[in-house]
């Protein structure tokens, strides 16, 4: 086969691995042209992934049957929040369930994991370990406040598990390293976040004595629905939103956000803008103009 005969119809669509061309007939000469692509040794490609989910679809014919994305990859693909420094790392975790070695291919972390302690799940046509597993291996990485943004986010938004079993699985790591970190993320772990940045507002005023506001609660006046806000105190009449750069950049969801304002104000509503400064830098301003509202909302209508 000539460096420019096309490839067999099996192989064009993505990656694939050179053992397998091999003995479906294509030279070694068609395979070192310069039209493939080489993200990992072994594997061959049309276009050159970038994307998590383009990397693991690259790297999934090298895995055995034994062997899953895992960790920080697992993470990803399953569409969960991490840091920065993880979403900028491009190398791939996986994981070999057994006594089989870790897998050693360059672009890639091998981890081991005993039998019966991983399970399995399919997901953007690769396997991954289950969400909940997932979430108790990356107390490798993540301190405790990110492992509840990932909490939050896996029982919550994304709906990939339950907080039971996040609690199982973090009884399955008793005596474990991590298991601590992982106890008492799940302590705080609330369903019905939306955002990594509603997740940290509430463990601003959580932790500054605050009581755990309702999480993107309806706000219904005399029977009639009036707006749905990221965090509420109902009994005094305070409603929090957490305001992304979404929020500032989109005319649409910016129109959105000062007509519920609006409303709420007109039924004697106060609405609480917090951005990265409120719960970071500017904190302590933040925590006491929100407990300063619930007393006044606490006690009777709101000062004009």
């Amino acid at each position: 086969m000539s460096p420019k005969a096309p490839l067999p119809p099996a192989l064009r669509r993505s990656p694939f691995r050179v053992r397998r061309a091999l003995r479906m007939g294509v030279s070694r000469g068609r395979l070192d042209a310069r039209d493939l692509r080489r993200p990992f040794h072994g594997i061959r490609c049309a276009e050159q992934p970038r994307t998590p989910d383009e990397l693991a679809r690259a790297l999934a014919p090298r895995l055995r049957d034994d062997q899953v994305f895992s960790h920080s990859t697992a993470a990803m693909l399953l569409g969960v929040p991490l840091p920065r420094r993880l979403e900028r790392d491009p190398r791939l975790h996986v994981t070999t369930i057994g006594t089989d070695q870790a897998l050693r291919v360059g672009g890639s972390v091998g981890h081991r994991a005993k039998a019966g302690t991983v399970r399995v799940v399919h997901s953007r046509g690769v396997a991954l370990t289950h969400p909940a597993d997932t979430f108790t291996a990356l107390a490798s990485v993540l301190s405790v406040d990110e492992l509840i943004v990932a909490g939050d986010a896996l029982v919550g938004w994304l709906g990939w598990t339950t907080l039971p079993e996040l609690a199982a699985a973090v009884r399955r790591r008793r005596g474990c390293r991590g298991v601590v970190k992982l106890r008492a993320a799940l302590a705080e772990i609330r369903i019905g976040s939306r955002s990594p940045g509603e997740t940290r507002t509430r463990l601003v005023l959580t932790r500054s004595g605050l009581p755990q506001p309702r999480l993107n609660h309806d706000v219904v006046v005399d029977g009639r629905w009036v707006a749905c806000v990221d965090l509420a105190f109902p009994e005094a009449r305070v409603a929090i939103e957490y305001e992304s750069d979404l929020h500032r950049t989109d005319p649409r969801t910016f129109r959105k956000d000062l007509t519920r304002g609006e409303l709420l104000k007109d039924d004697d509503w106060w609405l609480v803008r917090a951005t990265a400064d409120d719960i970071g830098p500017s904190v302590d301003r933040f925590v006491a103009r929100v407990r300063r509202l619930l007393d006044v909302g606490g006690s009777g209508r709101h000062r004009p």
